[in-house]
């Protein structure tokens, strides 16, 4: 228990407390609502002290506004780190990222919420869009951005355990144990993912790792070679050159493809996405925005990836291709 000393000792922090959670110039809290709270925290408060203490947390740069509320006064906290607009932008930016999960991204949401007080806070959680969003389900992201930063901040390679997916969801690993040591150049996010980009050289071009199918990160010794370091120089050029995105009409398509597909059916359209048998090859019924995008990913694929419906997509890809073709010629 707490002695009464004590609780006065911490009087004025319970007050600024209380004040910026609960309180903004739409709803000022009256005095005797003050003293009544701090007295069921074990804190005596009168109404002549309650304006001194007041007074002592501008004194030290901690701006408590007033005004008149109910032929009384009442106090409340204007002045925030974020205003309700930049809230809401960070909120919508987490909900529509595919690499923080459903449950880190409610905590994270409630979190930001937090930062406008309680009146703010029901607001924008009221007001959360919920979009139709791919997220992933890799719980240990926060940790591999954390060990990725430490190493960006000093200059060392890593070693990565990076998986795929099988038809069924499941992991497999590409090489033993799914370790890659790599020299990390920088994290990119792009089109609501977060890529790892890395220079390799036994690789022609950088190499690109998602961060919600890095398993775990290991730092080590050795420090990364100068031509990394100059790429990381270049990379904004490089995410300019090589990430892009155009929208376009949406519309529910049939691809079939080989088996060596899978993964980048995943990660175009989400680990859940139901990827059905067909003789030697594969289906999955897919959402799909028509666009210069789209056709360039499908045409990456040539021969091992074909539209089956709707009809009309089947013809344009058809006639896309002997285009290209013809072009080649």
């Amino acid at each position: 228990m707490r002695s009464n000393d004590n609780c006065q000792k911490i009087k004025l922090l319970k007050l600024y407390e209380m004040l910026r959670q609960e309180t903004d110039e739409d709803h000022p809290m009256r005095t005797n609502d003050i003293c009544q709270r701090l007295e069921q925290m074990g804190i005596s408060c009168e109404r002549r002290t309650l304006a001194v203490d007041i007074q002592t947390l501008n004194d030290f740069g901690f701006e408590v506004c007033s005004r008149r509320v109910c032929k009384g006064k009442g106090y409340f906290i204007e002045d925030r780190s974020f205003s309700l607009p930049e809230l809401k932008v960070l909120i919508d930016a987490v909900q529509a990222s595919n690499t923080i999960t459903e449950s880190k991204s409610d905590a994270l949401i409630d979190k930001i919420a937090e930062l406008g007080g309680s009146h703010r806070s029901a607001l924008l959680k009221r007001n959360t869009v919920r979009f139709n969003t791919i997220k992933h389900t890799n719980e240990h992201v926060y940790q591999t951005i954390d060990q990725l930063e430490k190493a960006l901040r000093t200059n060392k390679k890593v070693e990565i355990v990076y998986f795929h997916l099988d038809e069924n969801g499941g992991k497999i690993y590409h090489t033993e144990g799914g370790k890659h040591t790599v020299e990390p150049i920088s994290m990119i996010y792009d089109n609501n993912e977060y890529y790892l980009t890395c220079y390799d050289p036994g690789a022609e071009d950088n190499r690109n790792f998602r961060l919600d199918r890095i398993e775990s990160v290991k730092l080590l010794d050795d420090v990364i070679c100068d031509e990394t370091k100059s790429r990381r120089r270049g990379i904004a050029h490089y995410k300019a050159s090589i990430f892009k995105m155009y929208g376009g009409k949406t519309e529910k398509v049939t691809l079939e493809f080989d088996g060596s597909l899978i993964d980048s059916i995943y990660d175009k359209f989400g680990a859940k996405t139901r990827i059905k048998p067909c003789g030697e090859r594969f289906t999955a019924r897919v959402d799909v925005q028509i666009s210069p995008t789209f056709w360039g990913w499908v045409f990456q694929f040539v021969g091992k990836m074909r539209i089956l419906e709707p009809e009309y997509i089947k013809i344009e890809y058809s006639d896309r291709l002997k285009e290209a073709l013809a072009l080649e010629e």
